[in-house]
């Protein structure tokens, strides 16, 4: 059974039934971490948690939590590899004796088989990302070399890797078994551009996870600026150290091209509005406008090539 987005929380002291449920069902049981208050004496902690095949999302927010890997949990046997990205503020993390004082931006690969701890509160935030070890080792032979280090620059990387995650965390729910799999693996691909000594390429014939990773990313953008008349994928790609051809080469990879694409959306988008009982005060001039036609003409051709009847008589029924 897939399961979707968890949300857990608790506010409150360390101590009760309802914190030894919570701490027993949500935080050992699911994540493998015992919790404790990171500031004061009591816990404030919403946790978000999106599994993605054998990958798991994890986002907690609130004043006050420290989740730590202590010598009872670790008689769990878990060694999954687990990349840590500070959001903001300072964030100190544990491995074993070491303490890693993490800084907004910065990532940091973890091991869950070793003691350690990491947390949240006023001063900083985080979110995790587990990966089954022998996975990423599988895509990233080194990596475990790179443990408990805190990993700055990499900016379009980071950036990228950061952006999948959150796609990753929405999209991912409404998938199949097989969906999530490949997304699941897009993503380990991602991460494992970090700990390669070679070169980082993000875009090329021997990258095909990476390279839909960042399609995927491309076309979120996309969707979210349907209505701008103006959108283009030299825009869209520069935030992924992306060329305007490069990106074109993954699009036509796919089956289809960029302008063939957001074409495809915005029809899909006008149909979806002249059709909206709650749109029917507003003009078919405007539903094009909405959808990003700058041109009423080209609309109506497009729209009656696409679906046979034009938006007036799609709209009359």
């Amino acid at each position: 059974m897939l399961l979707g987005t968890i949300f857990n929380a608790y506010k409150g002291p360390p101590t009760g039934a309802e914190y030894e449920a919570w701490r027993e069902v949500a935080c050992r049981a699911f994540c493998g971490v015992d919790i404790q208050p990171s500031e004061g004496g009591g816990i404030d902690c919403r946790l978000r948690i999106d599994p993605i095949d054998a990958l798991v999302l994890a986002a907690p927010s609130g004043l006050s939590a420290q989740f730590s890997r202590t010598r009872e949990i670790l008689g769990d046997g878990r060694d999954d590899l687990v990349l840590v990205e500070a959001q903001w503020g300072s964030v100190p993390l544990l491995q074993g004796d070491k303490i890693i004082e993490m800084q907004g931006g910065q990532l940091c690969l973890t091991d869950m088989s070793v003691l350690g701890s990491i947390g949240h509160g006023p001063r900083g935030a985080f979110r995790t990302l587990g990966i089954p070890r022998q996975a990423l080792l599988a895509a990233a032979p080194r990596a475990e070399d790179q443990l408990s280090i805190a990993i700055s620059g990499h900016d379009v990387l980071r950036e990228t890797i950061i952006r999948y995650q959150t796609l990753c965390g929405s999209q991912a729910p409404g998938l199949d078994a097989a969906g999530q799999r490949l997304m699941a693996r897009h993503l380990v691909d991602l991460v494992a551009l970090l700990f390669t000594s070679r070169p980082v390429r993000l875009e090329g014939p021997g990258e095909p996870g990476r390279a839909s990773a960042q399609l995927d990313l491309i076309r979120a953008d996309a969707l979210r600026d349907l209505g701008n008349p103006a959108l283009t994928l030299a825009n869209l790609v520069r935030r992924y150290g992306l060329s305007e051809r490069q990106a074109q080469r993954l699009f036509e990879r796919s089956g289809n091209t960029f302008t063939e694409f957001v074409l495809e959306q915005r029809l899909l988008l006008a149909r979806k509005l002249v059709t909206d009982p709650t749109q029917r005060h507003r003009k078919i001039s405007d539903v094009a406008h909405m959808s990003g036609f700058s041109d009423l003409s080209y609309f109506n051709r497009a729209f009656r090539k696409r679906f046979g009847v034009s938006p007036t008589e799609i709209r009359a029924g």
